[in-house]
C-alpha cells in the first residue's frame, strides 16, 4: 500500500493532530524541567500498571518469555525513566563557553531547545522499549511526539497505543496504526525530527523522506554484527555470553552476533561448548517445543525467509552442525550452528535477524580484520579475547557502531554510554544525554559586551589594515 492509498480520513487525522502539535511544541519551548517531569511521573504511573497486559501481549505476539521482557522491556525503559529524572536539570542548563581572542569582549553560552514536533517510528523486535525510551527523551527535551509502532506486533502495538492515550492528550504524544501507508504518510510531513529504528533498507527511504523537508534524523539499524573468538578467550564463558546473546528473542535483535570467526586452533572445542551452551540454556530438540523460555519468529513471512537462507546455504555446501529444526506451524526455529558457509550465500550477505549462526575457521586475524573492513560498517562488533592489545588492534583497525570486549549487548545496557551504529547501520547516537541531544537544538547564543569589532569596521584606512596585519602576526 503506498502512500495515495491512505483513507483520507486517517490523512485528516493526522494532520489535524500534526497541527495542534505544533502549535503545543511553540508552548513548550518554556517548559523548566519540573514541568517535563511531571508528565513522565504520569506515563511512568501508566507503565507500572500496565506489566500484566505488556506479558500477554508479548506472549501472544511471539511467545516472549515474561522474564525476557523484563529484562530487554520493562528494564530498559525504567532505567531511562530513573536517569532522566536524575539528570535532566543538568541536561538542560544552558552552556557557558569560554572566550577567545576573536571575541573578547563577549560572552557566549550554548542553550539546548526542543527540536520542536518529533515523529517515533518504532520496530517489532523490541516493541515497548523501542518506543518508549525514545519517546522518554523526546518529552525530556520539550518535544511533543507522535508514535508510529510496528503493525508486525499487533498486540504489543495495541498495549503501546493503550498505554500512550491513558497518559498524554493528542497534542503532547498521539499515536497512529498502520501499515507503510500511514509509516509513509507520516515520513512526508515537515516533522522537526524524525527517529527511526528498523532496517538499512527501510531507513534509506526514510532518510530519503525526511531530506524534502530537510528535517533532521536519528536512525537506529542493523546490519551483519560480526563476533571473533581468538584462542586466549575462556572458552566456557564465552560460549555461554555468545548463545544467550545470539538466541535471545529468537536472534531477533539488531545487536546479536550474525556470523562468528573462531580461531582454528580453538575451532573444535570452542563449537563443542557452543553446543553445550545451546542444550543447557534451551535443552534439546525435543524437548524445544515446550521450552517457555524460548522466544518464536514474528511471523510467517520471516519464518520463510530464514528457512531459505538456511536452505540456500545447506544446498551450497554448508554444514548444519547443531539444530536445523524448523517447526512452520508455531514459527520455531531450532538454535542453529553452521560451518563450511562461503561469503557469496545469502545467509553471508543479508542480516540473518533470527537463531541461525554461521561460524567460520579462522587463522589469520589480519584476514579476519580485512574481511570486516569489506563490508558496510556494522552496529555492533563483539571480540572474544584475555589478551589487551588483540582487542585494541580490532577496535583499532575497524569500524563499527559500538563494541564489547568478552561480552554480547552489555553495551546498550549501560546509561551513560551512547548507542548507535554508523554509515549503514545508523547515523546519530542515543541513550541519556545522547538521546537527550539527539531531541534537542543546540542554539549558540553570542552577546556583545564590550567587545571592539568597531575599530575593524570600513574604510579601511592604514590603521585598521595595521591593526589587522598586527592580530595576524602576533595571535596566531
Amino acid at each position: 500500500m503506498g502512500v495515495s492509498e491512505l483513507e483520507p480520513a486517517v490523512k485528516s487525522e493526522i494532520d489535524c493532530t500534526f497541527a495542534e502539535q505544533r502549535r503545543y511544541a511553540i508552548h513548550l519551548r518554556g517548559s523548566d524541567y519540573r514541568q517535563r517531569l511531571q508528565v513522565l511521573d504520569r506515563f511512568e504511573r501508566v507503565f507500572k500498571a500496565s506489566y500484566e497486559k505488556l506479558y500477554r501481549a508479548a506472549a501472544a505476539d511471539f511467545s516472549k518469555p515474561e522474564t525476557e521482557v523484563d529484562v530487554t522491556e520493562i528494564l530498559p525503559i525504567l532505567s531511562e525513566l530513573e536517569l532522566v529524572r536524575k539528570r535532566l536539570k543538568r541536561w538542560m542548563k544552558p552552556k557557558s563557553v569560554l572566550p577567545a581572542l576573536m571575541v573578547m569582549g563577549t560572552s557566549s553560552k550554548i542553550l539546548y531547545e526542543p527540536r520542536g514536533v518529533c515523529l517515533v517510528v518504532s520496530p517489532w523486535n523490541y516493541p515497548f522499549n523501542l518506543t518508549f525510551c525514545p519517546m522518554i527523551l523526546a518529552v525530556a527535551a520539550g518535544n511533543t511526539v507522535v508514535i508510529k509502532p510496528s503493525e508486525m506486533t499487533p498486540n504489543m502495538s495495541a498495549v503501546i497505543e493503550e498505554i500512550i492515550k491513558g497518559t498524554f492528550e493528542q497534542k503532547e504524544v498521539a499515536v497512529f496504526q498502520g501499515d507503510s501507508a500511514t509509516a509513509g504518510y507520516l515520513t512526508s510531513l515537515p516533522f522537526d525530527h524524525i527517529f527511526f529504528t528498523g532496517s538499512p533498507e527501510v531507513g534509506r527511504h526514510v532518510m530519503a523522506a525526511a531530506a524534502k523537508n530537510l528535517a533532521s534524523v536519528t536512525l537506529e539499524l542493523g546490519g551483519k554484527s560480526p563476533v571473533i573468538v581468538e584462542r586466549s578467550a575462556n572458552i566456557e564463558k564465552s560460549a555461554d555470553t555468545i548463545v544467550f546473546g545470539k538466541f535471545s528473542n529468537n536472534g531477533q535483535t539488531c545487536i546479536a552476533p550474525d556470523y562468528l570467526y573462531v580461531e582454528s586452533s580453538i575451532k573444535e572445542e570452542f563449537v563443542a561448548a557452543l553446543k553445550r551452551s545451546i542444550l543447557r540454556l534451551y535443552g534439546t530438540t525435543e524437548q524445544l517445543a515446550a521450552n517457555p523460555d524460548y522466544c518464536r519468529v514474528v511471523n510467517s513471512r520471516h519464518f520463510i525467509r530464514l528457512q531459505r537462507l538456511l536452505d540456500n546455504a545447506i544446498e551450497n555446501g554448508a554444514e548444519v552442525v547443531h539444530g536445523g529444526l524448523h517447526i512452520s506451524e508455531s514459527r520455531l526455529i531450532e538454535p542453529t550452528l553452521l560451518m563450511g558457509v562461503s561469503d557469496e550465500l545469502d545467509i553471508m550477505q543479508e542480516e540473518i535477524f533470527g537463531p541461525l549462526l554461521p561460524l567460520i575457521e579462522y587463522h589469520d586475524l589480519d584476514q579476519v580484520i580485512d574481511d570486516i573492513n569489506a563490508r558496510p560498517k556494522p552496529l555492533a562488533l563483539y571480540v572474544f579475547t584475555a589478551k589487551r592489545a588483540v582487542s585494541e588492534k580490532i577496535i583499532r583497525q575497524t569500524s563499527a557502531g559500538d563494541t564489547c570486549v568478552n561480552q554480547i549487548a552489555l553495551h546498550y545496557m549501560h546509561p551513560h554510554l551512547p548507542f548507535g551504529g554508523v554509515n549503514n547501520s545508523g547515523l546519530g547516537k542515543t541513550g541519556g544525554r545522547w538521546g537527550f541531544e539527539a531531541f534537542s537544538h543546540q542554539r549558540s547564543v553570542l552577546e556583545d559586551k564590550f567587545s571592539g569589532t568597531a575599530l575593524l569596521y570600513p574604510p579601511y584606512a592604514p590603521r585598521v589594515k595595521g591593526l589587522i596585519k598586527k592580530a595576524m602576526r602576533y595571535l596566531f
